[in-house]
């Protein structure tokens, strides 16, 4: 499940980045980052400062490299002020949390997760799909009702839903063989 690991990594490079939206109006001359610049598209934004968020709804589309999350609507929390001044002066980050919704997938070197929603949390650096979750890569496929990754861990973890009958399930091909990416099992 390392490369699961990879995929939600790479979720926590994007997600400070989606905080810029609300700061369209900097100055040109801000220093440049390393980074690949963030692209984000929906139908809607909307900034909720006294909420300390950012909502992004209607066919989003956030693209970072080769990182991409889709869904119905995402919403981006950010550190207040007096949050940010009471972390160490080494860590340096604006995310609190990110909660996508409706139809959320994931796509990012090779690597496919959907779900009906996906929440993850900066502090924890944990990621959750929740809902019809699939994680596909190279045409292997983990399905569950919940899917955790735990990013510093190492430790990913999913499980079934409440109904009877409900179970985790995994599909592994060797040699590149089975269903592609997207397709019911």
């Amino acid at each position: 499940m390392k490369p699961l690991l990879r995929i939600f990594r790479r979720i926590s490079l994007v997600a400070p980045l989606l905080l810029a939206a609300p700061c369209l109006a900097a100055p040109a001359s801000a220093p440049a980052s390393n980074k690949p610049p963030i692209h984000v598209e929906a139908d809607r934004m909307v900034s909720m400062k006294n909420d300390n968020a950012v909502l992004f709804s209607g066919n989003v589309d956030a693209k970072q490299g080769q990182l991409v999350i889709r869904a119905a609507e995402m919403t981006v929390y950010y550190l207040s002020n007096e949050e940010k001044a009471k972390l160490p002066q080494s860590e340096e980050r604006s995310l609190k949390k990110l909660f996508a919704s409706g139809n959320v997938e994931i796509q990012n070197d090779g690597m496919t997760g959907t779900g009906d929603k996906m929440e993850y949390y900066e502090a924890e650096r944990k990621m959750i799909l929740i809902g019809n979750s699939k994680v596909w890569q190279d045409n292997n496929l983990v399905t569950g009702h919940t899917v955790v990754v735990f990013l510093d861990q190492g430790k990913s973890i999913v499980e079934r839903g409440e109904k009877k009958g409900e179970r985790v399930k995994a599909f592994f091909y060797p040699g590149g063989e089975g269903p592609q990416s997207g397709q019911q099992q």
